[in-house]
């Protein structure tokens, strides 16, 4: 394993990590703020929902033929007009506060993030040394995490010093602030000569079609099982238990328990993607673990503070896997298109987002809470099985290579 980072790798790590910080910041501005906005604009849930809705819409549909985009132009030139583009948004929102502009700001921010995940893994797995790559994407994942976790925070506290307005206006701030550095970098990659290759390759028509390989929408079928996974975890576990007669606070502190073990998680799962090539293996034996555990926890057999304890297990298995993850779909996007393959599979995120939902808050309305847990089970186990294949199909492709070679 290669050891020693330089100082660009360090820099470019920096400035990727503080752009998805802004990214998962920028995802969270509106939640914590909808009672003030509710009030503020006269708006229902509803129609506050609706810009949630709009959100993840627009990224859905426009993260695929973003990721073309950022191969094209260049990551780090996309990345910085995200950033500034995201954070225009919640400062339009913020000087001129109205349900039209509330819709309009959440369009903006849905067509910034869908640059995020292409142009972050776009300079990482180019700029970073292979044998680093792996906690790269696994710093890459945390920084998105807490950006996450200090937006509840961030944002009720300037509202609680400045209102409303001054809270969207800070919020929407740090884009541009990110967005500087990643500004001079652009300007330095493109003084650079690009290798005649790669610069083919963006250009031709026939480009969608080699990127989409059976491997590649494996992989986004292997994203959408994720969500499906996370989003029974994250937005639904809480109600069940409570619906089974947990305390509030005892739900909410195992739930707790799986989003820091999750981050912690991550942070190992980087060491082990650069011990290992055998990544669809770790991310199989990650999920077949974590299911294991939410099928117990389904049947009810951990109570109190076990139950914490086996969320904590759970969310560092699922943690693990991450940057496993990450290695797995830059191992099956062709050379120079990564932005394209991970706007692609992101895409599975926006799908699994949106379909996870109703047929969780359904099984809740029918009255089986236990059903969450076990669902989720099942979808982290095609997510192993999906796993599993991929890493098949990539030692399938490394003894063709050796073949060819010999």
């Amino acid at each position: 394993m290669a050891s020693g980072w330089s100082a660009a790798e360090k820099t470019t790590l920096a400035q990727i990590c503080a752009a998805h910080f802004v990214s998962h910041l920028h995802i969270l501005i509106l939640p914590p703020l909808f009672p003030l906005l509710r009030e503020s604009l006269d708006v229902s849930y509803i129609e506050l929902g609706l810009a949630l809705t709009v959100f993840n819409i627009v990224s859905a549909f426009t993260q695929a033929p973003m990721g073309f985009v950022v191969d094209r132009i260049g990551p780090r030139k996309m990345l910085a007009a995200a950033l500034m583009f995201g954070g225009s948004a919640f400062i339009l929102l913020g000087l001129f506060p109205s349900w039209p502009m509330l819709l309009v700001a959440a369009a903006m921010a849905g067509l910034a993030n869908c640059v995020y995940h292409p142009a972050d893994y776009a300079v990482l797995g180019s700029d970073i040394s292979e044998g680093r790559v792996g906690r790269a994407f696994s710093l890459h994942t945390a920084c998105g995490f807490l950006g996450g976790a200090i937006a509840p925070a961030f944002m009720l506290g300037v509202a609680a010093l400045g209102g409303m307005s001054w809270a969207m206006i800070a919020g929407g701030l740090v884009g541009p602030l990110v967005a500087i550095p990643l500004i001079f970098a652009a300007r330095r990659d493109a003084a650079k000569p690009r290798p005649a290759a790669t610069a083919q390759r963006a250009s031709e028509t026939g480009g969608v079609r080699r990127v989409l390989t059976p491997a590649v929408m494996a992989m986004m079928v292997f994203f959408i099982m994720l969500a499906l996974a996370n989003g029974g975890i994250h937005s639904f576990s809480v109600a069940a238990w409570v619906a089974q007669g947990m305390t509030l606070e005892l739900a909410n502190g195992a739930l707790t328990g799986y989003l820091f073990a999750s981050a912690i998680g991550v942070l190992v799962g980087g060491y082990i993607a650069d011990w290992t090539k055998r990544h669809g293996l770790v991310a199989t034996f990650g999920f077949i673990a974590a299911a294991s555990m939410m099928l117990l926890i389904g049947n009810g057999t951990f109570q109190g503070f076990a139950l914490v304890i086996a969320m904590i297990a759970a969310g560092l298995l699922t943690g693990m896997i991450m940057p496993s993850r990450d290695m797995l779909v830059r191992a099956a996007a062709p050379p120079g298109q990564a932005g394209a393959v991970f706007g692609i599979v992101s895409t599975g995120f926006n799908i699994g987002g949106m379909v996870g939902p109703p047929l969780f808050g359904w099984l809740l309305e029918a009255g089986e809470p236990r059903l969450i847990f076990i669902t989720t089970a099942g979808f982290m186990l095609l997510t192993a099985i999906m796993a599993i294949g991929q890493e098949w199909r990539l030692a399938r492709r490394r003894r063709a290579a050796l073949t060819a070679a010999e």
